[in-house]
This record gives structure tokens, C-alpha cells and sequence, in this order.
């Protein structure tokens, strides 16, 4: 017992357990991370299968429920007139799509409402035209006049409802561009103090909401579909195609670049910050600049006779006295 003893406080032995003891341990400690490396790959199929679940059910039950509405919107009129007519090829669907949702209108059902519009105006406009023209007019109106004027509605009734949308989208335009410098200073601070660009969308669209509607629910709308679309990319765009706007075009660009180089964003909406301040203080400074011109025939108009009649007027009246 001794003798094992003393055989153990031996420097050989000792340093011959210690080198198996740390040997163990390291084989142990490889063996341990190889197993957590398998744990969590374990895990992160469960949660990818698992999200995959809740998505195709997802995309189900939408589907499902467009199913349902587009059985219940079919057997109306404007449906049944729309797809009788085949007015989606007529009209061109896609380009009339986009340009709806740059009037801030997605659904389908106000597709097909434009669409049927874009037919029933100019006959519904040539109609009250030929009306006025032979009945209230029809004395003093030849019949080539009356004819001139029927065609005359019909094709103001064709591009009515394309003004009509123009206008929406000209309208808003002008609130997504008066608030879009803001809008990207916020989101610059958003990302330079550390936030991912989804939350930084969804904080600048809570705060520029006060400023611009629009912007504020297309930037949210951005925030739902890179939440929902596999293709981040095509969200970016989205977005633009909804604004058309060159401005927000050029964030988009540094978005996807970000996104698939690995850029930092930072630098390049500090860049783009900074070139959207200069241009909107180009585009005051033109204004300011063509100000006199515009003024120029008012002041002729309006002011020049009533100085006129200033100076003049009291002579005028001596004159007249005199006789």
C-alpha cells in the first residue's frame, strides 16, 4: 500500500495522470460542442419547419378567403361585365394595377371598378351629349355639330378616369416627396443607433405619420413584406414601384445593395440625406427665382391701373371742374 503510494507522488506519474486527465478533458470538450452544434441544428429545423407550417397556412387561409371573395364579387354586375368583355386584356390590368397602387387603391375590387369605368364613361357621356345636343340645342345645332359633339364625349369620358387616378397620384406624391427628407433622416438615426432596418421602417412610419399618411403606410406596408415575402429584394421594389417616385428609387438601390454586399447603410442614407437636402433647397431656390416673372403680369394687370387712376385722378377731376 506504501509502495503504491509512493508510486503515485512519483513526478512520472503525476505528470502521466495529469496528461490523461487533459486529454479527456479535451476530447470531452470537442465531443461536447459537436453535440450542441447537432442540438441546435436540431432546433433551428424545428423552428424552419414550424414557420414553414405557419406560413403555408397562412397563405392558405388568404387564399381560401380570396377564393371566397372572388366567388362573391363575380356574380355582380361590374364582374361579370369586366370578365365578358374581357376588359383586363383590353385595358392593359397590369399597367392599370400599378398605377392604382401609386393612387394608393390595391384591392382588386377597385381594379375591376376602374376598368369598368374606363368603358362605361365614355358611352354614358356620349349618351348625355347626343341627349343635350338633340333636344335642349337641336334647333341651333346641325347634325355634323351634334355628331362632332357626341365623339367630343366620348373621348373625354375614355381618359376621364385615367386623369382622375393621375391626379390621386399626383397628390400623393407630393405628400410622400414633402416628407421624404425627414422620413430619411429619421431613418438614419434609426440605423446609426444600432436598429435593423425593419424596426427603423416601422419607428420612421409611426413618426412621419403626423406629416404624411402615405408615407407612413407604404413604409409600413414594406415593413409586412419583408416580414412576409422570401424575397427581401422584392419588397425594396415594391416600394418604389408604389411611390415612382426617383427619390425613394435611389434608397431602394442602396437598400438592396445593403442587403446583398453587405454594404453599410449608414454611409449610404447619410449620402443620400444629405443629396435630398440640396435638392429640396434647389428646387425652393428655383421657385423663389421664378417668383418676379410670375408676378410680373399681376402687378401690370392690377396694380399699374389703380396707380394710375391715383396719380391721374385728381387732375382729371380739375379739369373737369374747370369747365
Amino acid at each position: 500500500m506504501l509502495d503504491s503510494l509512493l508510486n503515485l507522488m512519483r513526478p512520472e506519474t503525476m505528470i502521466t495522470l495529469l496528461i490523461a486527465i487533459a486529454t479527456f478533458s479535451t476530447v470531452l470538450t470537442i465531443a461536447a460542442s459537436f453535440t450542441q452544434n447537432d442540438e441546435l441544428k436540431q432546433r433551428m429545423k424545428r423552428v424552419a419547419f414550424e414557420r414553414e407550417r405557419l406560413r403555408a397556412s397562412q397563405r392558405a387561409q388568404m387564399s381560401a378567403g380570396d377564393a371566397k371573395l372572388r366567388s362573391r364579387n363575380q356574380g355582380s354586375l361590374v364582374w361579370q361585365l369586366v370578365d365578358a368583355l374581357n376588359l383586363r386584356q383590353l385595358f392593359e390590368a397590369d399597367t392599370s394595377r400599378e398605377l392604382l397602387r401609386q393612387a394608393g387603391l390595391r384591392s382588386e375590387h377597385h381594379l375591376v371598378t376602374y376598368l369598368a369605368l374606363r368603358l362605361v364613361t365614355p358611352l354614358l357621356l356620349a349618351a348625355l351629349a347626343y341627349l343635350y345636343a338633340s333636344t335642349v340645342v337641336a334647333e341651333e345645332m346641325p347634325v355634323l355639330m351634334r355628331v362632332a359633339v357626341t365623339l367630343g364625349a366620348v373621348i373625354a369620358g375614355y381618359y376621364l378616369p385615367l386623369t382622375l387616378v393621375k391626379n390621386l397620384v399626383a397628390r400623393r406624391q407630393i405628400s410622400i416627396k414633402g416628407a421624404w427628407s425627414d422620413a430619411l433622416d429619421l431613418m438614419l438615426i434609426c440605423v446609426e443607433s444600432g436598429m435593423a432596418i425593419e424596426p427603423a421602417l416601422q419607428r420612421v412610419s409611426r413618426e412621419i405619420g403626423a406629416t404624411s399618411v402615405p408615407l407612413a403606410e407604404e413604409l409600413t406596408l414594406t415593413v409586412a413584406e419583408l416580414s412576409y415575402l422570401q424575397d427581401r429584394r422584392k419588397a425594396y421594389e415594391n416600394l418604389a414601384k408604389r411611390t415612382g417616385l426617383p427619390t425613394v428609387k435611389s434608397v431602394v438601390t442602396s437598400l438592396v445593395q445593403s442587403e446583398r454586399y453587405g454594404t453599410p447603410l449608414g454611409t449610404a442614407l447619410r449620402v443620400l440625406a444629405q443629396e435630398n437636402r440640396d435638392a429640396r433647397m434647389f428646387e425652393a431656390e428655383r421657385k423663389a427665382a421664378a417668383l418676379p416673372p410670375r408676378l410680373t403680369v399681376p402687378m401690370i394687370v392690377f396694380f399699374l391701373p389703380v396707380i394710375f387712376i391715383v396719380i391721374l385722378g385728381p387732375s382729371v377731376i380739375s379739369v373737369m371742374n374747370l369747365r
